[in-house]
C-alpha cells in the first residue's frame, strides 16, 4: 500500500465526505455555505459519478480517507478546474501531499495541459496553498461573491504543466 494516494470516490465515501463538507470550518470556504443534506449529497454524486468529465477522488495517507480531491473538465478537455478540502481532523502537512498527488494525477495520468483553481478572497491559506504548490494567480474577479451578508473577490489561479515540477524531476535537474 503507497503511503499516500489518490483514489476514486465510491458511494461508500458519501458520508464521511459529507461530514468534511459540513463541517464548519471547510463550508465557511465555500461558494456555497449552507448545511447540506444526504439526499441533496446523493443527488449531487449521482450528477457526477458516470461524469467522464469529472473525477471526484479521496486522498488518502497511510489507508486513512484524509481529503477530497474534484477534477473537472469543462470548456476544453485538456484544461480543468478543481476544487478540495481535508478532514477538519487531518494532521499538519496533509493538504501539501493531497495537493501534490492531486497535480500528479492531473499532469501525468489524465495528461491535462492546465488546471485552474480559485479561492474566495479572505481564504488565505487556499491563496498561499496554490502560490505554494507553483500556481500563478491569473486574475482577481473583485467583489465577484455574494456570501449572503458581503461581496468578496475571487482569486484564479492557473498552473501549466511544463510549468509543474515533481520532486522527482527537480532531484534528476540538481
Amino acid at each position: 500500500m503507497k503511503a499516500h494516494n489518490l483514489r476514486p470516490m465510491t458511494e461508500t465515501d458519501l458520508e464521511q465526505v459529507l461530514s468534511w463538507r459540513n463541517h464548519p470550518e471547510v463550508r465557511r470556504y465555500m461558494y456555497t455555505t449552507h448545511e447540506i443534506g444526504i439526499e441533496e449529497h446523493r443527488k449531487w454524486f449521482s450528477g457526477i459519478k458516470h461524469d467522464p468529465a469529472v473525477d471526484p477522488m479521496i486522498y488518502e495517507n497511510h489507508g486513512l480517507a484524509r481529503g477530497f480531491v474534484n477534477i473537472t473538465r469543462t470548456r476544453c478537455p485538456e484544461v480543468a478546474d478543481w476544487g478540495f478540502y481535508l478532514a477538519p481532523d487531518a494532521p499538519k502537512g496533509t493538504g501539501r501531499s493531497l495537493g501534490n498527488q492531486a497535480l500528479t494525477y492531473v499532469f501525468l495520468e489524465l495528461g491535462l495541459h492546465k488546471l485552474c483553481g480559485q479561492a474566495l478572497g479572505f481564504n488565505e491559506r487556499s491563496i498561499s496553498f496554490h502560490r505554494a504548490l507553483g500556481f500563478s494567480e491569473e486574475g482577481r474577479l473583485r467583489d465577484q461573491h455574494f456570501d449572503g451578508h458581503e461581496f468578496h473577490d475571487v482569486f484564479c489561479f492557473g498552473l501549466l504543466k511544463q510549468e509543474w515540477k515533481t520532486k522527482d524531476q527537480e532531484s534528476n535537474n540538481d
